[in-house]
């Protein structure tokens, strides 16, 4: 395994992460309804570690996939040597009130008393980001970060290019998360969003690298050398998903 340094806080993260959204569900719905096996999600978790995997990317709406998680690094003793990233879920959020309750059931789900990398799901535009500034996220995040629960506090983006470019000046982000692949070049943050959260600094996750399995197995044969070519030149974090 190949590992990338953040260099916000030095961590060693592993340059592919584990994406918990499916689990080799047959399908995004299956996972959304829990649809997976649970003893098959474990015996992948422990796969990927043992080789050398150590980013786990899962979320609060990804029915089951938390909790599975979180249970299969307790079983195997890793969790401090292992990176957590998991999201708010926004779309289910309704007053401050709401970002405490949320986060206290990820941590009692991940077996954990802090997230490593917490992300805002789905944050698509300023006006959220208004709204959730006006609750006091900025403070809350604040105190969470002083107490050590949140480690790196960032977003996760779908949404159009512009509204990408004005949420990266909004915030003082320790990183990124967005969709990306040779498909979706301009496509929501795209290569123009990419570039300028390279330049200020920050770490990117990337998303859907093989777009959900629909470019795995059909490259072309030019993709797959400049991809080799690029493997160990790239200057950004990529996450598998």
């Amino acid at each position: 395994m190949n590992y990338k340094i953040n260099p916000k806080n030095g961590d060693k993260l592993s340059i592919l992460g584990f994406g918990c959204m499916r689990f080799g569900g047959d399908s995004l719905t299956s996972s959304f309804a829990g649809g997976f096996d649970t003893k098959k999600a474990e015996q992948l978790i422990k796969s990927a570690i043992d080789s050398g995997v150590n980013y786990f990317d899962t979320a609060y709406v990804y029915n089951g996939s938390e909790e599975v998680l979180g249970k299969t690094l307790a079983k195997c003793g890793v969790r401090d040597k292992v990176y957590i990233a998991t999201k708010m879920p926004l779309i289910l959020c309704r007053s401050r009130n709401d970002l405490d309750k949320y986060f206290a059931k990820h941590l009692e789900r991940l077996q954990t008393d802090y997230i490593d990398y917490y992300l805002l799901h789905m944050l698509a535009d300023m006006k959220t980001w208004n709204t959730l500034c006006e609750w006091g996220i900025k403070e809350w995040v604040a105190e969470k970060k002083a107490s050590g629960q949140i480690k790196q506090f960032g977003f996760s983006f779908h949404g159009a290019q512009d509204e990408f470019m004005a949420l990266l000046d909004a915030y003082d982000w320790d990183f990124c998360q967005i969709q990306y692949n040779y498909s979706d070049e301009n496509y929501q943050a795209g290569v123009k969003g990419l570039k300028k959260a390279a330049a200020k600094g920050m770490p990117v996750m990337i998303m859907e690298p093989l777009l959900g399995g629909k470019l795995a197995g059909s490259l072309p044969e030019a993709a797959v050398e400049l991809l080799k070519a690029m493997r160990f030149g790239t200057k950004f974090f990529v996450r598998k998903k």
